[in-house]
């Protein structure tokens, strides 16, 4: 039989699987012998021992479309950033930490501004900027119901990673747009939140057929990539790449040297100045980490 691990726990496993059940797994000691460690997200075949359905192995791991490391998770589409229009009022660059983040792994990633029944001006401001990056931006009420049916649609068939700070109605948000989403998470928690499985771990929830939801604390970290370098700070903001290249100097870093293409097209407004100021308040945090790193 095959499933999906939607969370993994103190060496247990638990797999939505195909007859739409979920069941507690180990893993066969093969995995360990070649260095394989199942991960959220993993589609993998198991088998069920007994008629109860409480002795289960995860027998083989199906090969992964990807993988992150923070959160540890596999075979994830897209991530879903989410914020405020108010109440917390949003952060642009909060915002850009995020979107680095998510492009510096290369996940496709939307931007949902919620909460639009209270600042809608705010929210089309912030529309009108991340969509000239070269993001899809969608508006959201949960409250009134806007922009659901668009939400809804991009989210459907896939595994999604919810990711931005607390406070801006992501959970009011998924109950609507999947009702009974806290009743599903709340479920599964009820059935592996077994003594020493309490404790807050990555987990999908399964939000409809095929369609499946991370949320974890992991993916709601706002520093820079540890890995992220000057040199590809650059390629993380998708406004700069028809630009690149067209500097005078190959090492161009877009800061002060003569001759810029990219400073050059956010002076001829083809690139926010608040995205340029992010990129250089991010640019220096790299070059302090670097400074650091050789004391």
């Amino acid at each position: 039989m095959t499933g999906k691990i939607i969370k993994g726990i103190g060496g247990f496993y638990y797999v939505a699987a195909e007859d739409g059940q979920i069941y507690e797994c180990k893993a066969r000691g093969a995995f360990r012998k070649e260095g394989v460690r199942p991960l959220v997200g993993d589609d993998c075949e198991i088998s069920v021992q007994d008629a109860e359905g409480s002795l289960c192995t995860v027998d083989r791991i199906l090969p992964r479309r990807n993988q992150l490391t923070r959160p540890a998770v596999a075979n994830t589409d897209q991530a879903i950033v989410i914020f405020a229009a108010s109440q917390p009022s949003p952060s642009e660059g909060l915002i850009d930490r995020y979107l680095v983040g998510m492009t510096y792994v290369d996940m496709p990633v939307r931007v949902v501004i919620n909460k639009i029944d209270q600042e809608l001006g705010r929210a089309e401001e912030l529309r009108d900027l991340y969509q000239s990056a070269g993001y899809s931006v969608f508006l959201t009420s949960a409250k009134r119901g806007d922009g659901i049916e668009e939400l809804r649609c991009e989210l459907e068939g896939k595994t999604s990673v919810l990711s931005g700070p607390s406070g801006v109605g992501k959970s009011s948000l998924m109950n609507v747009l999947f009702p009974g989403f806290s009743a599903k998470t709340g479920s599964i928690s009820e059935k592996i939140g077994r003594g020493k499985h309490t404790t807050r771990h990555s987990e999908l929830v399964v939000a409809g057929p095929d369609t499946y939801l991370l949320d974890t604390p992991g993916f709601s970290s706002v520093e820079l990539p540890e890995r992220l370098t000057e040199e590809s700070l650059p390629l993380c903001f998708p406004e700069f790449e028809p630009h690149l290249g067209g500097c005078r100097f190959a090492s161009c870093q877009h800061l002060t040297e003569p001759d810029c293409a990219v400073k050059q097209a956010m002076a001829e407004g083809r690139i926010r100045r608040s995205r340029y100021e992010s990129y250089k308040s991010f640019m220096e945090i790299l070059k302090l980490r670097r400074r650091s790193e050789w004391k």
